[in-house]
């Protein structure tokens, strides 16, 4: 186990008590409640994570070396579960999901490169890609996919990632600035995210086999990924 790591034992799965405590606090979102639950924070949410996330060290290597399972309470792979409110009209403190992001050692935030995972009782999902990639990088991704347009038909379209991942996210309504509106793969260059996201019940999560199981879905976009880092001008 890594020396920056608080969880305490072995992945062993999230418990039922994970998603309970994410829909009491969808009906509590406030720090009263969330004071007064802490111990069901660190028990329920944070300590299965950091366990879940140290159990993904040694298979996220098997993909890519480059990518990092860091078990730590701020800093590492656990999202915060903390919003930053100050530019949105929703001033709740707190997130109702939990947000793992095993980024890609050259990126320092949630745009970078990466695999994600997403628990929230009704909406678990696993993620692989680039969500909402800053100007320079989304320019870099769109003028690779013109310039090299059957390498990303093969990354896009190869059938382990299709059989698993469905493409989604934010798109522009008009060509970008550069491209023309009949280019073949327009409605691709339209994108402002490149994630793929696959849903999984919340009964996989709850067993060690989410580790095997997250695995499988990772090497699944290993095509995906790696056309992206390379757009965007680092390695995988």
């Amino acid at each position: 186990m890594s020396k920056n790591s608080s969880a305490s034992s072995t992945f062993s799965g999230f418990p039922k008590e994970t998603l309970t405590f994410l829909r009491d606090l969808a009906q509590n979102n406030d720090r009263d409640w969330f004071d007064a639950n802490r111990q069901r924070y660190e028990e329920a949410f944070l300590s299965p994570a950091l366990a879940y996330i140290t159990a993904m060290q040694q298979p996220l290597a098997k993909v890519s070396p480059l990518y990092r399972a860091e078990p730590k309470k701020v800093g590492g792979s656990l999202m915060r579960i903390f919003r930053d409110v100050r530019f949105s009209k929703d001033k709740s403190p707190y997130k109702t999901n939990m947000g793992i992001h095993f980024r890609h050692e050259a990126g320092c935030d949630v745009h970078a490169p990466g695999f994600y995972v997403h628990i929230q009782p009704k909406e678990c999902f696993i993620g692989a890609g680039i969500w909402h990639p800053a100007a320079d990088a989304l320019r870099s991704i769109r003028e690779t996919i013109d310039a090299r347009p059957s390498d990303w038909k093969k990354a896009r379209d190869h059938k382990a990632f299709c059989s698993k991942y469905s493409l989604t996210g934010d798109a522009v309504t008009r060509a970008p600035r550069g491209f023309e509106p009949d280019h073949p793969y327009i409605e691709d260059l339209k994108r402002k995210d490149f994630i793929g996201v696959m849903s999984i019940d919340e009964d996989a999560i709850m067993t060690p086999d989410f580790v095997k199981e997250s695995l499988a879905a990772f090497k699944a976009a290993i095509p995906f990924s790696r056309f992206l880092c390379e757009a965007v001008g680092v390695p995988f």
